[in-house]
């Protein structure tokens, strides 16, 4: 195996009027004060440079950073072409514009242990995990977060400033003296980044802030170039970050875990129908790729003692359905106090979500004796175990778990 620790990646149009920025604190106190200390966590992206514009027109003590999450020199023995170079010069020049100091922070080591290697886990075990959600909770809001507490250049933890769509606001509760942050979708569903969000802790949340909240995707597009920013053109990154855009995932993935290789079934006929080199090469839902067949086959299902992965014909056969699943680990935002209704036989009336890209869905979420079973008011298609599923009343996510099942 080789020995690894890259980068999580992760409004004035050009006319006369003034553009419109929401105000992403307005009505509330605990919020930063004029001469605050800001960090700007700076991806070399668009969104993040934008916000960087808009801060620096605030009169904060601010500052960026860029974190350095995957070394590649130690997975291929060079930096040549490596990606976060280019990220990072492009951090600089938008830093060099706006007179920000700027500075990279390496986190490789940290991503490694708390991202990279209990994903490879869950792979391992045939599960399909999201290292996205838990870079936001482990890395950007956790160790990042550590790092700026620890600096002596900072009496106490400063504000963290992210390009993710999302929103916050807060609200006081009868059990707390103080109001207390919710987060909360973005008003454009499209790029709306809370499912990625969702295992923050309440405590990150409070030093967070979001300020494209108000913003849609073309309207931080129409600022970047309004103000000449030197990423105003840049293309969205996409892909896990580890993988990148270059490389494909199985043979990425196939450098770390071992072939297992395996029958995939036909699960209309019981009949084998191709072989598999690993459970984790195959998720739930997604076209299996088997040649010679007159329909094309989708996978519906894993069975991990036997190896084995059942496949179906068309999208929308019955085995790609389900009406309950259970959900381990939940981390509610609000970890000292969960909605009281989920302890109830009645259960709590809520939305969910088990992919990013998806409209929330409505559910009814239960406690018992096994844990966290989360039943869906309609059978849900392709969910996979692995994946997180949040939870949202209305707008406000209270936060998520790991699916261990389905049924």
């Amino acid at each position: 195996m080789l020995n690894l620790f890259r980068r999580c990646p992760h409004i004035a149009p050009a006319y006369s009027r003034k553009p419109r920025i929401r105000n992403y604190h307005a009505g509330h106190s605990d919020v930063p004060s004029k001469g605050d200390k800001v960090v700007v966590a700076m991806s070399g992206g668009v969104d993040s440079s934008v916000v960087a514009k808009i801060l620096a027109d605030k009169d904060y003590d601010l500052s960026a950073v860029f974190m350095r999450n995957w070394d590649t020199q130690d997975e291929s023995g060079t930096d040549y072409g490596c990606e976060w170079k280019k990220d990072w010069e492009d951090v600089q020049r938008v830093c060099r514009m706006l007179d920000i100091p700027v500075r990279m922070v390496d986190l490789s080591r940290e991503y490694w242990l708390r991202v990279f290697e209990p994903s490879l886990r869950i792979w391992q075990l045939g599960h399909t995990p999201n290292p996205d959600v838990w870079c936001n909770k482990e890395i950007k809001f956790g160790a990042l977060l550590e790092h700026l507490a620890e600096d002596p250049a900072f009496s106490k933890v400063p504000w963290l400033a992210t390009g993710h769509y999302a929103h916050k606001d807060w609200k006081l509760t009868p059990d707390s003296s103080r109001p207390r942050p919710r987060l909360l979708k973005h008003r454009d569903t499209t790029k709306d980044q809370t499912y990625y969000l969702s295992s923050m802790r309440e405590t990150s949340l409070s030093r967070a802030l979001f300020p494209l909240s108000g913003l849609k995707k073309t309207e931080v597009r129409e600022l970047a170039a309004a103000w000449k920013l030197p990423t105003a053109t840049r293309k969205e990154s996409m892909g896990i970050c580890f993988v990148g855009e270059k490389r494909k995932f199985d043979e990425f993935l196939s450098q770390y875990v071992t072939p297992k290789p395996g029958p995939i079934i036909d699960i209309t006929t019981g009949k084998q129908v191709a072989a598999h080199q690993g459970l984790w090469s195959h998720t739930i839902g997604q076209g299996a790729k088997i040649s010679g067949l007159p329909r094309k086959m989708f996978v519906v299902k894993k069975d991990l003692e036997a190896n084995t992965i059942f496949t179906a014909p068309g999208t929308d056969h019955p085995a790609l359905y389900v009406n309950n699943i259970r959900v381990s680990d939940f981390n509610w935002v609000w970890a000292d106090s969960p909605p009281k209704e989920v302890l109830q036989t009645s259960g709590l009336k809520a939305r969910m979500k088990y992919r990013h890209r998806m409209t929330d869905v409505a559910c009814t979420v239960y406690h018992d004796d096994l844990g966290m079973r989360i039943a869906f008011d309609e059978p849900q298609r392709a969910v996979a175990p692995g994946q997180i599923a949040s939870i949202y009343l209305g707008d406000w996510c209270l936060g998520c778990g790991v699916i261990d099942s389905s049924e």
